[in-house]
């Protein structure tokens, strides 16, 4: 049968001595040597060798040389994840975006060319998410971000002029409720949680906020016990697998760095906090003795007898388990890191600080998620500036002086605090009766004016003062 020869950089077709058929074709370049890279694929017989020669040369042309005119929607976005987002993104953002194109983009345009996304057809497809499968803002705001890098790295590529998703108008997103322990609620968790083993690490959680990723990922060498400093470096969590082919399990246990920079952070411990890890290390040596050869040291802080570390499932039924002691309910363990920061900010702590430990990217956001706390900090706030503009407490009795001038017809009389006030009168007793009413009548419906000290009255020749007290 011989070789099936093609053009220059084309594949080929090659009968093996066992019988078998070789397909060989070019793709891309070695850039270990410079050289085009072949690659070799192996088959039963030529039809099947033809079918694969042909199946890989339509990809490696696709993957190659896309055509902005016929290239689909669908295949775009799956070739920018796979080339240009895979070795940049984590685990758990790869994982999401690759949900995103093949659980809503591929069953709603399956078809459609890249060149005839519209923003009017994004908006139409982002309503419909909401309105008719009850997608949520905050879903749909992270499905657009990743269409918008997605299109946008088409853009510079020249496949489109524009970008379609700079035009779409997003739904706002709801505020989420967040679960708070009550003080009473939180005192009786964690007198409760002294009666399980991994009470301890509820305790922590409460008084750092950490995240439970965070927790679990938590070596000793993360901690300095003489300085009371932990270090937030890692987390673990059980994701989704990035290549999962629907063989065995679909998720695994992923270690690696906190998803942002600030979420890689320290924290100052309590010196009880301090007090309890150092005791909860002698259960770990504890557990070493008595499993022996058994045990391994992992260096994790959250371990099991065993000294493997705790998956976060696990470790969720542990909590679960706590909770139900306490007859609390439900809260999830999440609850755990949003009590902490109430308290905080009940008890006074900056919201930068706040931000600082909590990870936050910004602080306007740590703001933004404990408005509620903040309501009651203003409330009390206000209180304290009430003082300053209560109504004055006036005494009882209040004395004011008169100026009485003698003339003819008797005597003038002035009340220097009352500038309007002035009588003449042909007896004092009866000018002072009339003073007297006069005054009570205007204070009735205002505040008095405090009364002029005598010592700083100038009286002329023959003029004296007399007491009004009303």
């Amino acid at each position: 049968m011989g070789n099936t020869k093609r053009g220059k950089n084309e594949g080929s077709i090659r009968e093996r001595k066992d019988g078998r058929f070789e397909v060989r074709v070019t793709s891309g370049i070695d850039f270990s040597t410079g050289k085009s890279k072949r690659i070799s694929y192996y088959a039963n017989t030529r039809a099947e060798a033809t079918k694969i020669l042909h199946s890989a040369e339509y990809d490696i042309h696709f993957n190659q040389h896309i055509d902005p005119t016929s290239i689909t929607f669908l295949d775009w976005l799956r070739t920018w994840l796979e080339t240009y987002m895979k070795q940049s993104l984590k685990q758990s953002t790869y994982v999401s975006y690759r949900g995103y194109i093949e659980n809503h983009i591929a069953r709603a345009f399956p078809t459609i060319k890249l060149k005839d996304v519209t923003t009017r057809l994004l908006q139409d497809f982002y309503n419909y998410k909401i309105q008719e499968e009850g997608l949520s803002p905050k879903t749909i705001t992270n499905l657009h971000l990743c269409l918008h890098k997605a299109m946008q790295q088409a853009v510079l590529e020249h496949h489109l002029n524009f970008n379609p998703c700079d035009a779409v108008n997003l739904p706002r997103n709801e505020k989420p409720q967040i679960e708070i322990l009550t003080r009473e609620e939180q005192e009786r968790l964690i007198y409760t949680s002294y009666q399980f083993r991994y009470g301890v690490f509820i305790r922590l959680v409460l008084a750092t906020g950490i995240r439970l990723g965070e927790l679990l990922g938590l070596r000793w060498e993360d901690i300095n016990l003489r300085t009371g400093i932990m270090y937030i470096r890692r987390t673990l969590n059980r994701l989704p697998k990035a290549d999962y082919d629907g063989n065995g399990n679909s998720t695994e246990i992923v270690i690696q760095a906190p998803k942002t920079k600030n979420s890689i952070r320290s924290i100052t411990l309590l010196p009880i906090t301090v007090k309890e890890l150092q005791q909860w290390r002698s259960v770990q040596i504890q557990d070493s003795q008595t499993a022996g050869s058994a045990y391994t040291d992992t260096g994790y802080i959250v371990t099991n007898p065993l000294g493997n570390y705790i998956e976060p499932r696990t470790f969720k039924d542990y909590y679960n388990e706590i909770i139900k002691s306490a007859n609390l309910g439900h809260f999830t363990f999440h609850a755990l890191r949003h009590t902490f920061a109430s308290r905080a900010m009940e008890q006074g702590m900056d919201s930068k600080t706040l931000s600082t430990i909590l990870g936050h990217y910004s602080v306007s956001f740590t703001l933004d998620t404990y408005a509620h706390v903040l309501d009651t900090h203003k409330r009390e706030g206000m209180k304290l500036m009430e003082e300053l503009f209560s109504p004055p407490v006036m005494p009882q009795n209040q004395s004011y002086p008169v100026i009485v001038t003698p003339n003819q017809n008797g005597f003038i009389m002035n009340v220097i605090d009352f500038n309007d006030l002035s009588v003449q009168a042909d007896d004092v007793q009866k000018g002072i009766e009339y003073i007297q009413s006069a005054i009570m009548q205007r204070i009735s419906s205002s505040y008095p004016p405090l009364p002029t000290p005598c010592s700083e009255l100038i009286l002329n020749p023959g003029e004296f003062i007399v007491m009004v007290t009303v």
